[in-house]
């Protein structure tokens, strides 16, 4: 596995995680093309940092939890859940996907990502961190 891609999703996963918008420039290109639910669309490192931090805002407690994972130098796929606590009642609610990646000059140049429907999540132990398998 590449460091540069290891320390890529690591600092991803901080953006995530702790709201380090900062790392964004130095985690995705210039414009990262997307193909998700939105379309097939390309984004600024501005315009996805928004969408990050409308995500949080809506959503507070979201985690990337991830339970596979596979890098090459330009090459990623994480086999995660999207998970949360729902604003409104507590409960805590999930979304199961796949997501690949494209890396280019060690930032997320492209995706594709496929979510399940709501209350979704794998049967399985998630990993401890997006880069790090489980024991």
């Amino acid at each position: 596995m590449s460091d540069t891609v290891r320390d890529l999703f690591d600092r991803w996963e901080k953006v995530w995680h702790e709201c380090q918008y900062d790392l964004i420039p130095n985690c995705v290109g210039s414009h990262y093309i997307r193909h998700d639910e939105k379309g097939d669309r390309t984004v600024t490192q501005d315009a996805y940092a928004t969408e990050l931090m409308t995500v949080h805002k809506e959503r507070p407690g979201t985690r990337v939890v991830v339970y596979d994972h596979s890098f090459t130098d330009d090459r990623a796929w994480f086999r995660f859940a999207f998970v949360w606590p729902d604003p409104a009642s507590g409960k805590q609610r999930s979304r199961a996907g796949m997501q690949s990646y494209r890396i280019e000059d060690g930032k997320l140049a492209e995706t594709w990502i496929t979510l399940l429907a709501l209350g979704t999540t794998w049967a399985d132990e998630p990993q401890e961190r997006w880069t790090v398998r489980r024991a």
